[in-house]
């Protein structure tokens, strides 16, 4: 019954305030005040939305394959360059600067340069999306790294345990909450790094769709892939919550205690 109040008290706020949200905007289309051809009602846009089922869900599938594999290389990547940092103080120092000044590119001059050197395909996507979800994810790797308890670690190398063992048995499980907060963050960037790609150069996409309905004026089609975009993000995420709690177990019972 506890767990069931505080799904209801998580759950039932985000949902009364959008029931209200999408309220308003029907009363303002509805009413005139703002031209429908700029602000469609939203009983409108999903009309049309589902009226366009069929070619929304064909332009879905190239973005969320771009979006789950491109986070599947900035996972890996991230676990690497997050180790080796975590192990060099050397290459820490040398690399960590390189990768914040990486995080000052903008993605609207990075997205046609990827486009440009490797095409129209389905690479550079996945290149984009992982250069946007890498970064939240070392900086989570790393701060979970030196959470770690110290005492752990100094009874572990006492008994002759090597820099491996103590950073497979203390440093890598203690990461994990931080890594899986980083992972949440992370996954919200994806489909935007994903979307923005096809806006770039690409065939077939959301970002594909939604460029095609804006150059023929169709405000209501981009607001429905809009709206497929925000729930493949959201579904997204909820995947990510529910790996998070099926890995950490431990970890939401201590949030729970302690709240």
């Amino acid at each position: 019954m506890r767990h069931l109040r505080n799904a209801a008290a998580t759950v039932v706020p985000p949902l009364i305030a959008a029931a209200v949200l999408l309220m308003v905007w029907q009363t303002v289309s509805a009413t005139g005040i703002v031209d429908p051809s700029v602000l469609p009602a939203p009983s409108h846009v999903a009309g049309q939305g589902i009226g366009q089922w069929d070619v929304l869900i064909r332009h879905t599938a190239p973005t969320l394959a771009a979006t789950v594999l491109g986070f599947i290389l900035s996972i890996t990547v991230a676990f690497v360059v997050a180790s080796a940092l975590d192990f060099s103080g050397t290459l820490r120092g040398a690399i960590l600067p390189l990768l914040i000044v990486g995080q000052t590119l903008p993605l609207i001059a990075l997205a046609p340069l990827v486009v440009l050197w490797f095409g129209f395909g389905l690479l550079p996507k996945v290149l984009l999306v992982a250069f946007v979800t890498f970064f939240p994810m070392v900086v989570g790797l790393m701060r979970g790294f030196a959470s770690a308890d110290s005492d752990a670690q100094y009874l572990l190398r006492s008994m002759g345990a090597g820099r491996v063992r103590v950073f497979r048995t203390i440093r890598l499980p203690a990461s994990m909450p931080s890594f899986f907060s980083a992972l949440r963050i992370s996954i919200t960037y994806a489909v935007v790094g994903a979307v923005f790609a096809e806006y770039a150069g690409a065939v077939s996409g959301l970002g594909v769709y939604m460029q095609s309905a804006k150059n023929v004026f169709r405000t209501d089609l981009v607001l429905a892939a809009v709206a497929v975009s925000s729930v493949l993000t959201l579904l997204l995420y909820l995947l990510v919550v529910l790996i998070e709690r099926a890995a950490l177990p431990w970890h939401r019972i201590d949030v729970g205690e302690r709240t």
